[in-house]
């Protein structure tokens, strides 16, 4: 199966040679790439070796593979029974539960993977480095989901995979193609890299600036309020006031994320705007409002309207106001703290995990330690600057993704095209 052009005249000899949109210069007068089935140009791999092989440090399942093409973490755990998918070096591990995740890692150490991970290794025609371009690809991936099988949890059909259009230059455009989206790579990961540390230097800073259990006042202090006596304990119900209104006009439709707090629904999951006979289902929230999740809270599921404009969200959240003895700014971002989220969980009712809960009348009798206002305005302020320097490295990681997913649509011809 080849895109080449022939000496012999037919109608396949007609069309065009197959390429990308863009070449490097050395390659712009080369022939067309060739295009075969991912079966034939590689090796699905199905060597098993048993657990005694194998440690958390070289073992990957669908769990520790990251998303959107992200590398992999430490595995927590191996499983207690079965055995494994051997992988090598430079093989291409692809998770098969939920495609459009974008599970896919390129090993760079040998070792097992779980049943759900599939192993794929580049035959001769294709360099190892090159064929991975083609997995950790977003063509690939909705190719993967337009076979995938299952609703809520989707899996890939490996037979399917096996006669996606693999498309191919000669080996020295392979080994261009690879140079040069590895160095795209490259500056993601350290931008990568860069937006983890400030995370991990705002984790420790808030577990400075505030108090631990037990303790009256926190570790670190700003200077001004260095002398300013230890936190006051105060019962939220002394400053909080429940909103139970519903909206009488079309506003947006906004949810409330374990991430991100109050934020807009996305096109995935639902509308974008409410309609009015559906007022009873959602209740209004204002700016400054807080959304409380009974039944995540435990892992932080609290947050702020942070907007300027009116917004709804489910009826089945609590929404709350703070009065103006409080920072609104500051109690998010306390009640979102890890020390508070461990303070949820050990007062967590119910027997499951999974439905363990803390209910609203609950949360309004915790009693908790607060600064006086300047503080908390002050703490506020300098873990709001920390966000904003955040957000601002993310969203260049952000720019790097679309410039390489964009480059990618240049340097590789599209699967329809083998078609046409």
């Amino acid at each position: 199966m080849s895109s080449k052009k022939k000496n012999t005249a037919t109608k396949e000899d007609a069309r065009p040679a197959l390429g990308p949109k863009r070449r490097f210069p050395e390659f712009r007068e080369a022939e067309g790439w060739d295009v075969d089935l991912l079966g034939n140009v590689a090796e699905f791999v199905n060597e098993k070796i048993p657990l005694e092989r194998v440690e958390v440090e070289n073992y990957v399942s669908t769990e520790n593979i990251l998303p959107d093409y992200g590398g992999i973490a430490r595995a927590s755990k191996l499983p207690a029974t079965g055995s494994v998918t051997r992988f090598r070096p430079n093989d291409t591990l692809v998770s098969n539960i939920r495609p459009y995740l974008k599970k896919v890692w390129v090993a760079d150490k040998e070792g097992g993977a779980s049943n759900d991970v599939i192993v794929i290794r580049a035959k001769q025609r294709l360099l190892p480095q090159y064929f991975s371009c083609l997995l950790k690809n977003d063509a690939f991936i909705d190719y993967v989901m337009t076979g995938a099988k299952g609703v809520k949890m989707p899996r890939g059909d490996i037979a399917s995979m096996k006669v996606y259009p693999a498309l191919y230059p000669t080996k020295p455009e392979q080994q261009k193609i690879a140079e040069c989206l590895s160095s795209v790579d490259e500056l993601m990961a350290a931008q990568a890299r860069k937006v983890d540390a400030l995370k991990t230097h705002k984790k420790g800073l808030m577990q400075q600036l505030f108090p631990r259990e037990g303790e009256t006042q926190p570790r670190l202090r700003f200077p001004e309020f260095q002398n300013a006596g230890e936190w006051e304990m105060r019962e939220l119900s002394d400053f909080i006031t429940e909103r139970n209104e519903f909206p009488t006009e079309k506003v947006p439709l906004f949810s409330l994320t374990i991430e991100a707090g109050v934020t807009p629904k996305t096109e995935r999951y639902e509308r974008s705007f409410l309609v009015n006979d559906e007022a009873d289902a959602y209740k209004l929230v204002l700016p400054n409002d807080f959304a409380f999740n009974p039944m995540n809270l435990r892992f932080g599921a609290i947050g702020r309207h942070s907007g300027t404009e009116k917004v709804a969200v489910s009826k089945y959240y609590n929404i709350f106001s703070c009065d103006k003895s409080v920072d609104s700014r500051f109690c998010e971002i306390y009640f979102r703290s890890e020390g508070m989220v461990a303070f949820y969980d050990d007062r967590a009712i119910g027997s499951l995990i999974e439905k363990r809960r803390v209910h609203f009348a609950a949360f309004l009798k915790f009693n908790i330690r607060f600064p006086r206002l300047p503080e908390q305005q002050r703490i506020a302020s300098c873990l709001s600057s920390l966000d904003a320097l955040i957000t601002a490295e993310a969203q260049k990681l952000a720019v790097l993704k679309t410039h390489k997913k964009g480059l990618m649509q240049q340097l590789f011809p599209t699967p329809e095209e083998v078609e046409a």
